[in-house]
């Protein structure tokens, strides 16, 4: 019986299937992504994400390898760490003719080997005979391209789209195309470099004796044009070497990390793996795109965050959001995106839909927080770098930034900023808990706006503080102290009009009845990590969040279990999400309260690293309450990787230690330094603090962290503050 059936284009995973809980292989490059199944083929399978994507469209909607007209056997399938290249090992089955086998099981191993480099997707298939006697090998590589929008993919109805052409066969290649509603004729060039070839419109086939311990070889090319474009295209190897000689490039500026942990350094490596695969090059620097397969694009609020978490073990990519977040940042009025003067980018999308405004994500500013939050990272990138001239080169966005807080921000005038959006088709709630339900009342009533979000006042009253220490760096003395006298001012309403007594912490939000939201979320947390939240507070809030009505075991819920919309199936409605807990983290680090709190958030998701595949963690799971043996229940249709997901691992470390660089004076501050029991031993090597780098060695004792400089360059100070 076929494990899996085909029912007119769309294929299906019968419930008794080993399939059934298959996982996939993600690959990015630039504006390329790719998510294969595990043996490196494409099924319009499970929640149908497979394919390979350029520019917002996926070109490639099938691609399925079969040896001797069979699906081969598994042997092994790993996206390698330093350099993204899947790697699949493949084997065939007994091969049958009436009763009698006549290729039997494990004869031929197949290697598939697959990257993306320079708007193409490179695969070389190599077929080994480890018979005694010559094989008649026959391959068939099936493939199609469906060019559906990524909105499409995600479930977007379209009243009619565009016309597919008829494939093209080649001397050495087949083109498929399509030409949409806005004029672009978009094409697939399918291209092989191997003799003993038979080609038709949507399907490759081979065969060739091969000698005993013989090999053969196939190379594929799945390359992208656009109206007619076409240029030369490398070799695997070349392509390879390319893909080696750019990651060597980027890794050159990391902070190396290590430990005594096998499984935390798993956990550490792939993060940065997965970061720098996300990260892509664009003309203002290099810019971490949000998530594959659903948000592979730039993301304000995404972005800065994932600067952030990563901006002690590399500042560049920092330089980039902030360069490529001032360059787009919004200049005109503009309703059906919500833009408005000094605001700050939500996301930009490529593909049909976005340029013909079937959906408002082409350029869209929907977004509350990433204007403050883009102050905060700039402030941030200086104390870490002393960057002064580039802090120089973004001051007039900066400043502009600030502006839109007191201008546009503050829609009603009583010192809060709210959102209400102006697009029709944009975002209902504009947090980073955008979805239309995550924004309600004790009893579940939805909040009418404008919204004033607990969270995004403590990231106004941080951005107001980073805005001051700015100017007083360019010597706008005056704009400094009005910046400083309006986060005072902030941060004595915020306590009077978000604290409730009666929950214990503040309050989700105000709605636009200037009504408290009375319910326990997560946002909480970001009052902490904002700095807003009175010290007196702080212990009473991240005591809560760590309790059994917040923490499942894996982390802090996004809604606590006794709220009246928690579902821990739900996206934002409690769920754990590793980004979240990462920023509370690092708010409990810069207050007076037990370090112990840290280390619980830290081993939480260090745990639910062992238990998921690859050490990744996903975008989110769900909130269930963690039980013996057993992992934490993935969200079915998380991103992973997922740029802010991967980079909650350094921002947890760096709570745990109180690290602080201070660049400009060429410190490095430790504050109360902890590390979790599993982690006995931790090697910090490459570490730039001002114009020095420094090396360190890190132990765990019962009650201490001892930390050793074992390398110095430069005048570099190491303060330790217990």
């Amino acid at each position: 019986m076929d494990e899996i059936i085909q029912v007119q284009d769309q294929y299906y995973i019968m419930a008794s299937s080993a399939r059934l809980n298959d996982r996939v292989r993600v690959l990015k490059h630039g504006d390329t992504f790719a998510v294969f199944d595990q043996r490196g083929d494409i099924l319009p399978i499970g929640h149908g994400e497979q394919g390979l994507y350029h520019e917002g469209t996926r070109y490639l909607s099938r691609l399925e390898f079969r040896l001797q007209d069979r699906q081969p056997f598994l042997l092994s399938s790993k996206v390698k760490e330093q350099v993204a290249v899947l790697a699949v090992n493949l084997t065939n089955p007994d091969i049958s003719q009436g009763d009698q086998i006549t290729l039997r099981r494990n004869a031929l191993h197949v290697t598939r080997s697959s990257l993306l480099w320079d708007t193409a997707c490179h695969e070389d298939i190599r077929i080994r005979n480890f018979e005694l006697v010559p094989v008649d090998v026959k391959i068939s590589i099936a493939f199609d391209a469906d060019f559906a929008d990524i909105f499409e993919v995600r479930g977007f109805h379209r009243p009619r789209r565009g016309q597919l052409l008829p494939p093209q066969v080649e001397k050495d290649s087949v083109v498929m195309a399509y030409e949409g509603l806005d004029q672009v004729v978009r094409r697939l060039r399918i291209r092989f470099t191997t003799e003993n070839c038979t080609v038709e419109p949507r399907r490759l086939r081979y065969e060739k004796t091969i000698p005993p311990r013989g090999e053969a070889s196939i190379h594929l090319t799945f390359s992208f044009e656009q109206n007619g474009t076409r240029s030369p295209r490398p070799t695997f190897r070349q392509a390879l070497d390319r893909c080696n000689a750019e990651s060597r490039v980027a890794r050159a500026g990391d902070t190396q990390l290590s430990s005594s942990n096998a499984n935390f350094n798993e956990w550490v490596s792939r993060s940065t793996m997965d970061l720098h695969m996300m990260i892509t090059r664009t003309p203002f620097g290099v810019y971490p795109y949000a998530g594959v397969p659903w948000f592979s694009a730039v993301f304000g609020r995404d972005g800065i965050f994932t600067a952030l978490q990563y901006l002690w073990i590399n500042p560049e990519p920092a330089r980039g959001v902030l360069s490529y977040l001032a360059a787009t940042q919004a200049t005109e009025l503009i309703p059906e995106r919500d833009a408005e003067p000094g605001k700050i980018l939500h996301e930009t999308r490529k593909g049909e839909l976005a340029t013909l405004g079937e959906i408002p994500f082409g350029r869209y500013y929907g977004t509350v927080d990433a204007t403050p939050l883009f102050v905060v990272l700039a402030g941030a990138y200086y104390e870490r770098t002393a960057d002064r001239a580039t802090i120089e080169t973004l001051w007039p966005q900066i400043r502009r930034a600030l502006e839109w807080i007191d201008r546009y921000g503050d829609l009603d005038g009583d010192g809060f900023v709210e959102y209400s959006r102006r697009s029709a088709k944009g975002l209902l709630n504009q947090g980073w808990k955008d979805s239309h339900d995550a924004i309600f009342h004790a009893d579940g009533a939805l909040a009418e706006g404008p919204i004033a979000l607990s969270e995004v006042q403590a990231y106004v009253y941080a951005a107001r503080q980073s805005g001051a220490t700015l100017a007083d760096l360019l010597g706008e003395r005056e704009f400094a102290q009005e910046q400083r006298k309006r986060a005072e001012s902030l941060r004595s309403r915020f306590d009077d009009q978000f604290w409730s007594e009666e929950l214990g912490t503040y309050g989700l939000a105000l709605d636009g009845a200037k009504r408290l939201c009375r319910v326990r979320t997560s946002n909480a947390g970001h009052a902490l990590f904002g700095g807003i939240a009175d010290p007196t507070r702080a212990s009473r809030v991240g005591s809560q969040l760590l309790d059994e009505t917040f923490f499942s075991g894996w982390g802090i819920r996004t809604v606590a279990t006794t709220e009246s919309r928690y579902n821990p199936m739900s996206y934002h409605n409690g769920s754990v999400w590793p980004h979240d807990n990462a920023l509370i983290a690092l708010g409990l680090a810069q207050y007076e309260v037990p370090k112990a709190l840290v280390l619980k958030l830290f081993s939480a998701l260090f745990q639910a690293s062992i238990f998921t595949e690859l050490h990744r963690l996903p975008e989110l799971y769900c909130g269930f309450r963690r039980q013996p043996g057993e992992g934490p229940t993935l969200y079915p249709v998380a991103c992973s990787p997922q740029a802010w997901a991967s980079g909650s691992v350094f921002m947890m470390l760096q709570a745990s230690l109180g690290l602080r660089i201070d660049g400009v004076h060429g410190k490095l501050h430790f504050v109360n330094p902890a590390l979790p029991e599993w982690l006995g031993h931790l090697a910090i090597r490459g570490l730039r603090v001002g114009k020095g780098q420094i090396d360190l060695d890190l132990h765990r004792h019962l009650r201490d962290v001892e930390i050793t400089v074992v390398g110095r360059k430069g005048d570099v100070q190491v303060i330790v503050t217990k």
